[in-house]
């Protein structure tokens, strides 16, 4: 009979967060058709509200984890209003300074962070001015980002410290998202190397198993 090695395993955030190697005041803000905000705390955390779950991580700390249904279906779907290519979306956006008080409410498909199931989006504040491709194009880009820092706001009500965060997802590509994300999130935002962060987070658990790290 052959030897098997029986080891622990985890769920796709938290062996996201080890492949890409979150530590305590790292959060992970993943731009999926979803949102995740998924921060490395050396506490647990308990929210009443619901906002966050006190997820454990990898490695022995915990995961507190704040998840929108709305992330880049956001720039998909205003990209379809101004009929606009990602490329041009982008360039747009940053065409203009801000969204010239133009504001999107990115309840595309309801909401659960924060929690408005029946939800729907809107488009507030329109003037001559910045009805535009462009003005529109930022808004999208705003709202986008003003969610993720509400998801961002919630993890750290609970005593999170959020010192940086590592975004990553396919609405990380977008380079207004890219330019707009250090000041609407209000923390330094890394962008590191795409990659398979759940694989190697359950490579980097194999290996621990077998002795080799």
């Amino acid at each position: 009979w052959g030897h098997v090695e029986l080891g622990p395993g985890c769920g796709d955030n938290a062996g996201a967060a080890l492949g890409v190697g979150l530590r305590p005041g790292d959060a992970l803000l993943s731009l999926g058709t979803s949102g995740v905000v998924a921060a490395v705390s050396d506490h647990p955390v308990s929210d009443p509200t619901g906002l966050v779950t006190g997820f454990s991580d990898a490695s022995g700390n915990w995961l507190p984890l704040a998840c929108t249904l709305n992330a880049s279906r956001i720039i998909d779907a205003m990209a379809r209003v101004i009929d606009a290519d990602y490329r041009e979306y982008d360039d747009l956006a940053l065409s203009v300074p801000d969204a010239g008080g133009l504001v999107l409410v990115p309840y595309f498909e309801g909401e659960r962070t924060p929690n408005l199931p029946d939800a729907t989006a809107e488009l507030r504040g329109m003037t001559l001015a910045n009805s535009d491709r462009a003005h529109v194009a930022r808004a999208g880009v705003e709202g986008l980002l003003d969610l993720m820092r509400g998801a961002l706001d919630a993890v750290r009500a609970l005593a999170v410290p959020i010192d940086r965060v590592l975004m990553v997802g396919g609405g990380a590509r977008s380079t207004a998202v890219q330019a707009l994300a250090p000041e609407r999130l209000g923390v330094e935002v890394l962008l590191p190397e795409p990659g398979e962060y759940v694989a190697l987070g359950a490579a980097h658990q194999a290996a621990r198993v077998c002795g080799m790290k």
